[in-house]
This record gives structure tokens, C-alpha cells and sequence, in this order.
């Protein structure tokens, strides 16, 4: 009995095994023999707008690629990847120092507001707290440690878009306790 089970399990790793090894084998060799391949812009020199953006899309008869069929966004961080580039910065924060006002932890941003989890001093000291930061009030304050966080606008500097600034569609953020502390306390 022990035989019979030990032989069709054989059998079946070797059924599967050599189609596995020659499916990937193949599929680089024949990615790399395609010479019609369409030119990737590259991030630092050719992508200027947002058609830039768009994939070429696969040949007709073909499965694509991530990169041939992302667009917007996704593409970007492809092609940043490819360069080497963190295009979302995603390394952690700063959490070797508790963050003052005078030298508060840096928080980096393209948009007009960024949130930032804050774990405590030392590290791990407290649950996530999530603190919320935009380009009017770029100072938050954890309220568990202390730890002050100061986000850092690094996207375009004029929206042309909406023409009309931050406070469009009519919303206005609530008014908490925070808001009657003096701004130097921030």
C-alpha cells in the first residue's frame, strides 16, 4: 500500500515538474527574441504629462505585460522601479527621536494633505495614532507622546486646475478644542 501511494505521488510531481520549468524557461527566451517591442519613455527625460502615461498595450495574440498594460499612476511607479526610484517614498518615519517643535519629524507630500502614523517614543511605545496634516496647518502634535510631525509640500505649486485654492466644493474642516490653542503650541 505504502508503495502504491509513494509511486503515484512520483508520478505526479514528475508530470508536473518538467511542464513548470519549461513554461517559465520559454516564456523568458521568447520575450527576449521579440525584437518589435515598443520604447519605454524613460521617468527623467521623456514622461511630461499625463498621456505619457499611457501603456502601448499588447500585440494582438499576446498576453501583456504589467508594463504594457498599466496606465497612470501604476505605470509611473513601474517605471520608477525600473530606474530605481521610490516614486511614493514609502520607507517608515523617522522614529529614532522623539520629534520637537523646534525639530519636528519631516513628513514629505505631493498632495495637499498627508497622514501620518505615529507609533510613540520609543518606537512602538503606543498604538498607531493617525495624525492628519495639510498645507494649512502642516504641524500636528501626537497628542499620546508628544512627538511633533511637520509635513513637507513637495508637489506643483499652483493648481490650475480649480482655480478657486484649498476650500472648494464648500467643506470646512470642524472646529475642535485644538483650534482655540495658540498656533505656537501646535
Amino acid at each position: 500500500m505504502f508503495l502504491q501511494r509513494s509511486a503515484v505521488a512520483l508520478a505526479r510531481r514528475a508530470a508536473v515538474a518538467p511542464a513548470l520549468r519549461r513554461s517559465i524557461a520559454t516564456t523568458a527566451v521568447r520575450r527576449n527574441a521579440v525584437t518589435d517591442q515598443p520604447k519605454i519613455k524613460t521617468l527623467s527625460a521623456e514622461i511630461k504629462t499625463d498621456d505619457d502615461l499611457l501603456g502601448p498595450g499588447a500585440r494582438p495574440g499576446t498576453v501583456p505585460t504589467d508594463l504594457e498594460q498599466a496606465t497612470g499612476l501604476e505605470r509611473l511607479e513601474i517605471i520608477g522601479k525600473m530606474e530605481g526610484v521610490d516614486i511614493f517614498d514609502m520607507r517608515p518615519l523617522d522614529a529614532s527621536r522623539l520629534g520637537t517643535l523646534a525639530d519636528p519629524i519631516m513628513v514629505r507630500s505631493a498632495g495637499e494633505e498627508q497622514f501620518a502614523g505615529c507609533t510613540g517614543y520609543p518606537a512602538d511605545s503606543h498604538n498607531v495614532i493617525w495624525l492628519r496634516m495639510d498645507r494649512e496647518r502642516p504641524v500636528e502634535r501626537c497628542p499620546e507622546c508628544g512627538s511633533v510631525y511637520k509635513m513637507e509640500y513637495v508637489g506643483p505649486q499652483d493648481d490650475h486646475t480649480h482655480g478657486h485654492g484649498h476650500d472648494h466644493h464648500g467643506w470646512v474642516e470642524p472646529k475642535t478644542w485644538a483650534d482655540h490653542v495658540k498656533p505656537e503650541y501646535w
